[in-house]
């Protein structure tokens, strides 16, 4: 770890009494009283000006610290395999957007990894080169400990290795695995590996109208373990009290994403949301909805501090 790196986590350490502990968030997304539930996606890369924080690389060790420091519940991120079999944390297929690399991830070494900088923010061309590389799971799941509850998005056909690791990391209890279910599929949840891990079913959506979800919630509800939640796709505002009418059946909490223009179309998402929270976050926490991934981490954070002074 290097010295900003390790300054950065001497002062996250300092603000830890604020931040709630891993296994206290897992239960607040499982209790239906437990308050909004604030969702990084690939971490806080995004700068948050209140605080006076600039923004840290998506999906690096600096975002997860940067989520601590601000008091976000889950940090999302994004697991890939090496050339060498290394499971490493990477959105894309390849190191172009978010590195001074050119190349697919799964055709470079750790150590050819390792030696490419992440790109600040969500990269790009002329995105600014960090002193930051890309971590490993290993890594990223022993600097959370203690911090943040974990997303483990995989991207590759590599469950099992990933779930392996989180066990030999004593880390079952600190993280979150989601996948996708059509309307055929199995309850996930109950089925090796996902019954190791809290587990996030994530419904196929066969049309525009998303009209199949509420039964692929039934199905992956119906198993001897539930899912910790149902993770939406993009569907349109009419089948969202469908899908929350189920949910609400089986005690499964609905986390949306507010990402880009929102999951839920007609709603907007984080755009709109950073101008008027109650028009999209408040909206739809009205409906019951509690868990919410975004990009705008601090303004939401800020938005549930408010609407939680309004109703003590």
């Amino acid at each position: 770890m290097n010295r900003s790196l390790l300054a950065a986590a001497a002062a996250c350490f300092v603000c830890s009494a604020a931040q709630a502990a891993p296994a206290d968030t897992l239960r607040r997304i499982r209790d239906p009283n437990g308050g909004l539930i604030v969702i990084a996606h690939r971490g806080c890369h995004e700068g948050a000006p209140v605080r006076g924080l600039g923004p840290t690389p998506e999906n690096s060790a600096a975002a997860l610290l940067q989520c601590a420091t601000l008091g976000a519940d889950v940090m999302e991120t994004d697991v890939r395999r090496s050339r060498d079999g290394t499971l490493v944390i990477m959105h894309d297929d390849s190191v172009d957007r978010t590195t001074n690399g050119t190349c697919k991830v799964a055709d470079l070494t750790l150590a050819q990894l390792k030696a490419l900088r992440l790109r600040q923010d969500e990269g790009g061309t002329g995105a600014a080169l960090t002193d930051q590389t890309g971590p490993t799971l290993d890594e990223l799941l022993a600097l959370a400990k203690d911090r943040i509850v974990l997303n483990l998005d995989v991207k590759d056909a590599i469950y099992a290795e990933v779930v392996d690791a989180v066990r030999r990391a004593g880390a079952q209890d600190r993280v979150i695995v989601k996948t996708f279910a059509g309307r055929a599929s199995v309850p996930l949840a109950a089925v090796a590996p996902y019954d190791e891990v809290p587990f996030v079913a994530i419904p196929l959506a066969e049309a525009p109208d998303a009209a199949n979800v509420p039964a692929i919630v039934d199905r992956q509800s119906a198993g001897s373990i539930k899912p910790l939640a149902v993770e939406l796709p993009v569907l349109p505002l009419a089948t969202l009290p469908a899908v929350l009418a189920r949910t609400k059946a089986h005690g499964v909490p609905v986390w949306i994403n507010t990402l880009f223009r929102g999951f839920v179309t007609g709603m907007g998402g984080d755009p709109e949301a950073r101008r008027d929270p109650a028009s999209v976050w408040g909206r739809l926490a009205d409906m019951d909805v509690r868990l919410f991934q975004t990009d705008a981490v601090e303004a939401l954070l800020r938005y549930r501090s408010e609407r939680q002074r309004r109703r003590r």
